[in-house]
C-alpha cells in the first residue's frame, strides 16, 4: 500500500485548481502598487507613491475573521457573501482610525479543499475589495484534515491601510456636549453568532430554512445578510474635512463594549435606545432568550453599525456630504456626557 500526501487527506491538485479558479478575480483587484502575482511566496506592495502623497504616513493594520457565521454558510451551502463579510469586518476596523485601506491578505482553511467553495469565497472577497479600492494580495489556502472537522471552514484576513499621522482619529478631543451619530447595520454583521445560533437552532428548534412570521427572510438568509462596509461614506466625509473626533465599529462586544474604546477619561455616552431602528432579528433573539437589555447591547450591534462623535455644528455638513450615499442614513443617537468611559442607555 502506497501512502502519499493525497491519501493523508491533502490534495495538491485540488489546491492548484483552486488557484486557477480564483486567479482572475484576485488580480482584478490589484492596483499598480502590487508587484507580485498570485502564487508568490509573499505579497509585495510599492510604498513609494505613499511617500509622495503623505507627509508622515502611518500604516494601520487589523486582523479579523468571520467567526461562527461561517457555520451558517456551511449549513446553507452558500459561500458567495461570506468573503464580503471578511472585507467589511476588517476594513471597518481601520477606517474608524481615519485610515484608507490598501491591501487585504486572506487565509482560508478547511478539512478538505473544495475548489468550488474556495472560488465562491474569494469571488465575494474580490468583489468587495474592488468596490472599496482594496488590493486582495492573496493569502493562504490550507487543507488540514484532523485539525478541522469534516465540512468545517475558517476564514481570516489582515487588512492594511494608511493614514496621515496628524489626521489619525484617536478620540483625544472628545468632550461632554459632543453628539453621537451613527450609520445603521444590516443585521448581526459578524458578531453574536454563537448566541444567535444557540437561540435559533437549539432553543427554538429552527433550521436555516425556517421562515418566522417576524422575519422577512428565512433564518439562514437573515443570518447571512452581508456585513455593511462603511469605507466609501466615511472616506468621503474625511475628504470634506469634516472634523470627526472619534469613530467606533460596533463589532464583538456590541454597543456597550465598543464605544468606550474611543472615549477619553471622564467621558461617557448617553444613547437613546430607539434612535436607530432595532432590526426584527434582534427582537426575535431577545424573545427567545429572554435576554435583558444589558446582554442584548453587550452582545449585538442592535441595528447600529458604525458610530461617529462630532461637535453639534458638524451634523448638517455631514448630512449634506452624505446625500450621494442614500443607503447610509445618519442617525443621531445621543451625546457625550461627563462619566467614566461607559455607555448609558436612555429612553
Amino acid at each position: 500500500m502506497i501512502i502519499d500526501y493525497k491519501s493523508a487527506g491533502v490534495n495538491i491538485e485540488a489546491g492548484n485548481e483552486a488557484v486557477q479558479r480564483i486567479k482572475q478575480s484576485v488580480e482584478s483587484t490589484f492596483s499598480s502598487q502590487v508587484l507580485t502575482s498570485l502564487g508568490s511566496f509573499g505579497a509585495m506592495f510599492d510604498l513609494a507613491p505613499l511617500m509622495k502623497e503623505y507627509h508622515h504616513p502611518v500604516l494601520v493594520q487589523s486582523i479579523d475573521g468571520v467567526g461562527t457565521k461561517m457555520m451558517v454558510a456551511v449549513m446553507m451551502q452558500k459561500f458567495d457573501t461570506i468573503g464580503m463579510d471578511l472585507v467589511s469586518a476588517t476594513t471597518n476596523d481601520i477606517i474608524v482610525l481615519g485610515a484608507k485601506p490598501l491591501t487585504l491578505l486572506d487565509y482560508i482553511a478547511n478539512d478538505r479543499l473544495n475548489p468550488h467553495i474556495v472560488e465562491k469565497i474569494v469571488t465575494g472577497m474580490a468583489k468587495a475589495c474592488r468596490e472599496n479600492g482594496i488590493s486582495l494580495v492573496g493569502g493562504e489556502t490550507a487543507e488540514m484534515p484532523g485539525t478541522y472537522l469534516p465540512g468545517e471552514h475558517d476564514l481570516v484576513g489582515i487588512i492594511t491601510g494608511v493614514v496621515e499621522k496628524e489626521k489619525a482619529i484617536l478620540g483625544h478631543d472628545i468632550k461632554a456636549g459632543d453628539l453621537v451619530v451613527a450609520f445603521p447595520s444590516s443585521g448581526l454583521h459578524t458578531n453574536g453568532y454563537s448566541l444567535a445560533r444557540k437561540l435559533l437552532f437549539d432553543v427554538a428548534g429552527c433550521n436555516v430554512h425556517t421562515q418566522l412570521t417576524d422575519l422577512p427572510l428565512s433564518i439562514g438568509e437573515t443570518l447571512l445578510t452581508p456585513h455593511l462596509n462603511y469605507t466609501r461614506p466615511v472616506l468621503h466625509l474625511l475628504s470634506k474635512n469634516i472634523p470627526i473626533k472619534g469613530m467606533a465599529h460596533i463589532t464583538g462586544g456590541g454597543v456597550l463594549e465598543n464605544i468606550p474604546r474611543i472615549l477619553p477619561a471622564h467621558c461617557a455616552v448617553e444613547i437613546r435606545k430607539q434612535a436607530c431602528p432595532v432590526l426584527p432579528i434582534f427582537h426575535v433573539l431577545a424573545q427567545l432568550g429572554k435576554l435583558n437589555e444589558y446582554e442584548l447591547y453587550r452582545t449585538f450591534n442592535m441595528g447600529i453599525g458604525l458610530v461617529m462623535i462630532v461637535s453639534p455644528e458638524c451634523v448638517n455638513d455631514m448630512r449634506d456630504a452624505l446625500k450621494q450615499f442614500p443607503d447610509f442614513p445618519l442617525y443621531e443617537l445621543g451625546q457625550v456626557v461627563v462619566g467614566n468611559r461607559e455607555v448609558k442607555l436612555i429612553k
